[in-house]
């Protein structure tokens, strides 16, 4: 599964960029977003017709 991440402003809290990553990479950034103090937004990404 696929997640979309968004990095979100500290001030509005609007949405300043955004990654896919696979399931395996949400606890790393999660973490490092963390440790930084950095506000994200964590949802499953829409998965592309193919």
């Amino acid at each position: 599964m696929r997640f979309e991440i968004m990095r979100l402003d500290d001030v509005d809290g609007s949405a300043v960029d955004s990654t896919v990553v696979d399931a395996a990479s949400v606890n790393r950034i999660v973490q490092q977003a963390a440790a930084i103090g950095q506000r994200i937004y964590i949802r499953p990404a829409e998965s592309s017709a193919s």
